[in-house]
């Protein structure tokens, strides 16, 4: 039973980690880790999941159970001085229920390890058998809290004022669109802009792209409103439009397809 839990301390610690950094190399190998991070944290990444691989390498020169040791040693010292003698061997007595486990381990907390542990280990295993994939339209349309995105500022609006938006894509645009002062000056401004279809307001549909900074988990939604003659596409849906920003008589600026050509999901589904 001890070396069953031993086994399972080893699994859960040292083995969960090598699986996952077995898996983040096993990506980047593949060019897909940019499915999950930044591709400027990939050199990060690798270097960790390595580190932790050389970690469980070396974890197999301790013997089992070596991490149950707390580190200490009962007896005395030979060179221990008689009082700290006599305190040691008070310490020892029977009558002081000294126990070198120190302490029993309750039926709940066996429970909720082992309960955690599977949950832990399912986890670690869908991921390694499961395709990697890109964040989904619902997830994106779910993160859409109607506010100006946060990954840009008044450098990008600066930077479009001087006519330099040729490298724009969605998420430096839908700083453009949020906080332009003077949204005349990027009437007529020509775009050829991909992301995914999610519904918009009235006869528009908005144009979508999750823009990463560090990993999935921090991923903003970017949108820009799109009118079109010939529709909206189907939500979820991945387009490249072309076609020129507008601004309307109250102020706000939309893009103005002229074309909408329906893609599959691009290799790189995000931006940075």
């Amino acid at each position: 039973m001890r070396r069953a839990g031993f086994v399972g301390t080893r699994w859960l610690g040292v083995g969960l980690a090598a699986a996952l950094a077995v898996f983040t190399i096993s990506l980047a190998v593949t060019g897909r880790l940019g499915l999950y991070i930044n591709p400027d944290s990939t050199w990060f990444a690798v270097s960790m999941a390595v580190f932790v691989l050389i970690g469980a390498v070396a974890s197999f020169a301790l013997p089992l159970g070596a991490e149950a040791d707390h580190g200490h040693d009962h007896g005395p010292k030979p060179f221990t001085p008689l009082v700290e003698r006599a305190r040691n061997e008070r310490v020892e007595t029977p009558e002081r229920g000294h126990d070198h486990d120190h302490h029993a381990s309750h039926p709940l907390g066996i429970a909720a390890t082992v309960v955690g542990g599977v949950a832990a280990s399912g986890v670690v295993v869908l991921t390694l058998v499961l395709p990697p994939a890109s964040l989904s339209a619902e997830l994106a349309m779910s993160r859409d809290v109607g506010a100006t995105p946060l990954f840009g500022g008044a450098d990008t609006v600066q930077l479009a004022s001087t006519g330099d938006t040729a490298s724009f894509g969605v998420g430096e645009w839908a700083t453009v669109f949020a906080t332009a002062t003077n949204p005349d000056a990027f009437d007529g401004e020509t775009v050829e802009l991909t992301g995914f279809v999610t519904p918009g307001e009235g006869d528009a549909f908005d144009l979508t792209r999750l823009v990463i900074t560090h990993c999935v988990i921090d991923a903003q939604p970017a949108s820009l409103p799109v009118v079109s003659g010939s529709g909206a596409p189907d939500t979820g849906q991945w387009v490249t439009i072309t076609g020129t920003v507008r601004s309307s008589s109250d102020g706000e600026l939309v893009v103005d397809a002229a074309a909408v050509e329906e893609i599959a999901e691009p290799e790189d589904p995000y931006e940075y």
